[in-house]
């Protein structure tokens, strides 16, 4: 069997931590990427850690014929899914733009995988499509979808109901949407990490550029809300320990002997508000944050974590790395980029 697995949006944040663990798993990863919304300097920093150059397809997701031509000449046992633009914000501002790239996106590569060669493949999905579930903190894959507020949301939406369709059409495939929570940290070597392009929109590179004297105060918005401390809460789960999760997915379906489709929560199974994160910054790293209250952000979920049984039970895969490891790890990696400038 071939242990190429083509993974696009392979130079982003999560996208470049998984590349890590399949070459850690015995898997050849190659990057599909244009680098709209990453940086060619990740690759030094994949090399950094690999110990070898990763094979690059420089090209747009939405280009099928690429794809396709691709899959024609290169054997590939399965197919990660990242590349997507990801920022609420700005899917707000520019709708266009986020439904042309993610929904587009996702029909091009689903075209390529399941007409070539029916190859597994894996869905970067995300939390959002729970919205907030009236009366419901910890949500499971069987907590009732809601339509998003943002467009960036809706993408998700839309994208697991593609999938589904794609499956009800030929339940011979082998689908997975990973439902992500929050992704946090960066690699132990500091050589890859979260690279924000322009105003961070996540809380973790806000304050590793807060305590770098990037951003002279942090923001927090609403310090009101009925949480442990007055400030919303998220499942916050390492970048690692995501990457790992998408190995396993892998894995899973390439044991099928038919076809499938899962949909699985990826969190820590455990809630810790803005003000845990920023507490938990400043004593790993020994330092003081200068932060303030901002008014409540309309739109922003007050609580919501992942119940994760399904996904150590389907997978075998629990995060192990904790909050801690996480804000380490983030300055650690905010550190080196400033060393190099």
């Amino acid at each position: 069997m071939s242990k190429k697995v083509l993974v696009t949006g392979g130079a982003g944040y999560i996208g470049s931590h998984t590349i890590v663990e399949l070459s850690k798993a015995g898997y050849k990863p190659v990057i599909l990427d244009d680098f709209r919304n990453s940086d060619e300097s990740v690759l030094k920093g994949l090399r950094g850690i690999i110990g070898r150059d990763i094979e690059l397809l420089k090209g747009d997701v939405s280009n099928t014929a690429l794809i396709q031509s691709y899959l024609r000449k290169e054997a590939v046992c399965g197919i990660i899914h990242f590349a997507a633009n990801k920022a609420v914000g700005e899917s707000v501002e520019k709708p266009l733009l986020y439904y042309q790239n993610n929904v587009e996106g996702l029909v091009s590569i689903l075209k390529a995988a399941s007409e070539e060669q029916n190859i597994p493949f894996v869905f970067s999905s995300s939390c959002t499509v729970y919205g907030e579930p009236k009366g419901q903190k910890e949500v499971s894959e069987q907590t009732a979808k809601t339509i998003p507020t943002s467009p960036y949301g809706f993408t998700k939406w839309l994208g697991e109901q593609i999938i589904e369709d794609l499956f009800h059409s030929n339940n011979q495939l082998r689908l997975m949407s990973l439902r992500y929570f929050n992704p946090i940290g960066a690699h132990e070597s500091a050589l890859i990490g979260e690279l924000p392009i322009g105003k961070p929109n996540n809380l973790l590179p806000f304050i590793t550029q807060t305590a770098a004297g990037i951003h002279e105060k942090l923001k927090i918005f609403g310090a009101d809300y009925p949480t442990v401390d007055g400030t919303c809460v998220r499942d916050y789960i390492h970048v690692v320990d995501l990457a790992e999760a998408h190995v396993k997915a892998l894995e899973f379906l390439l044991k099928q002997q038919s076809g499938c489709h899962e949909v699985v929560n990826i969190g820590t199974g455990k809630g810790s508000s803005v003000l845990e994160v920023v507490h938990a910054f400043e004593k790993v790293n020994n330092m003081a944050l200068n932060y303030e209250f901002a008014p409540n952000r309309p739109g922003d979920v007050i609580e919501i974590y992942a119940n994760v049984d399904y996904a150590e039970a389907l997978l075998g895969w629990q995060a192990k790395r904790s909050i801690n490891d996480a804000v380490r790890d983030a300055w650690r990696w905010e550190q080196s980029i400033r060393a190099k400038e």
